[in-house]
């Protein structure tokens, strides 16, 4: 396929503004799309996003073709379209993409968190979509960022690879080839089952947020998160979650990654257990925890991420009673049914599957 120079990126919170005035800056034509004009108001009038970066190579001002609030609109020109929002507007967006959606055309959710790949191409069914798309999901957002202003962003880091899986992974070298000369970073994943399993967030965010309860609503999160949070205690159930998620992706045929191996590797950092490894890892001392329980470690990481692993275990003959543990203290927190707002292997269409049917369908695309 020709080189894509029409980007098209849903969603202006901190990741999506960074990514357009990136892309920009880079020379692609970006079209920027958010379901609130409003928030995008300065950002049409300015024309652009005005981006810093501690990486002195991405700064300046990133001249933005279009900015708009109509999907069609949005997706009219759109070679590959960034979905750069909370996991939990995955739905949303596709119901919304559905109609304007044509052949050819790339959505790469940014990142997928667990599942997010396979939830978008059941809506996009459901919805009667016809067109020939292709969805990935990458494993993690590639960039650390922040909005600095209405018509400011800020990239204090660039990730040096990001595992991207597309549904199915027959085409995931057809979205590398298309997404490489922007994003050189991204690498083969495997299939969506592996980015979605290796989700280290769905480990980390929601118990230490949750077992930390009364210590965030104290200070307003004025503590170090994994430093100060992560005591023996905490690290002993952060060590039983893990162990769950590497088993339900041992049921399903894959192998994951420990939460230990992954500190090896994306921090070369090393310890006896889980909490000496965090202790040992310098970019986590300063990281305040956050200042309200009302945060997307909860609201978007118990149904996005640990529903879909947990589900899957449940499904697949799996123990997962400490996942479940945590999702339903995260229910009473904030008082709401997160296993039926999640995603769960019902509401991903995948409940009648059994394992190789499963694979064969992320591998391939086939249902039966």
């Amino acid at each position: 396929m020709t080189t894509p120079e029409n980007y098209t990126v849903i969603g202006a919170g901190h990741g999506g503004k960074a990514m357009a005035a990136h892309l920009a800056l880079m020379g692609f034509k970006v079209t920027l799309y958010n379901r609130t004009f409003e928030h995008v108001q300065a950002l049409k009038k300015r024309g652009g996003i005005e981006l810093e970066s501690s990486d002195a190579g991405v700064r300046g001002f990133g001249k933005l073709d279009l900015v708009t609030s109509d999907m069609a609109e949005a997706l009219q020109n759109a070679q590959m379209v960034m979905a750069v929002l909370p996991s939990s507007a995955h739905t949303d967006i596709a119901k919304a993409a559905a109609p304007h959606l044509k052949d050819g055309q790339i959505i790469v959710l940014h990142p997928g968190r667990t599942c997010g790949a396979i939830e978008f191409c059941k809506v996009l069914r459901d919805q009667g979509c016809q067109a020939d798309v292709t969805v990935a999901e990458a494993e993690t957002f590639i960039y650390a960022s922040r909005s600095d202003g209405p018509a400011q962003a800020r990239i204090f880091r660039i990730k040096d690879a990001v595992p991207l899986a597309a549904l199915p992974a027959t085409r995931t070298q057809q979205v590398l080839d298309a997404i490489h000369p922007a994003y050189p970073q991204f690498i083969d994943g495997i299939n969506v089952l592996h980015t979605g399993l290796n989700n280290m967030g769905a480990i980390f965010h929601p118990a230490l947020t949750l077992l930390n309860a009364g210590w965030i609503e104290a200070t307003h999160g004025d503590y170090q998160f994994y430093i100060d949070g992560v005591t023996p205690s905490v690290a002993r159930v952060l060590e039983v979650l893990d162990r769950e998620r590497v088993t339900v992706a041992s049921a399903l045929g894959l192998r994951a990654r420990t939460a230990m191996e992954w500190l090896k590797m994306a921090y070369n950092t090393v310890g006896e257990d889980l909490r000496e490894a965090i202790q040992n890892q310098p970019g986590y001392y300063g990281i305040k925890a956050p200042s309200t329980l009302n945060h997307r470690y909860i609201f978007e990481d118990v149904p996005m991420s640990l529903v879909p692993i947990a589900s899957l275990g449940q499904h697949y003959g799996v123990s997962v009673r400490g996942m479940d543990s945590i999702i339903r203290l995260g229910c009473i927190v904030h008082r709401t049914d997160y296993w039926r707002r999640g995603r769960t292997v019902d509401k991903l269409g995948i409940a009648d599957l059994s394992v190789s049917e499963l694979t064969r369908y992320v591998n391939e695309g086939v249902i039966e």
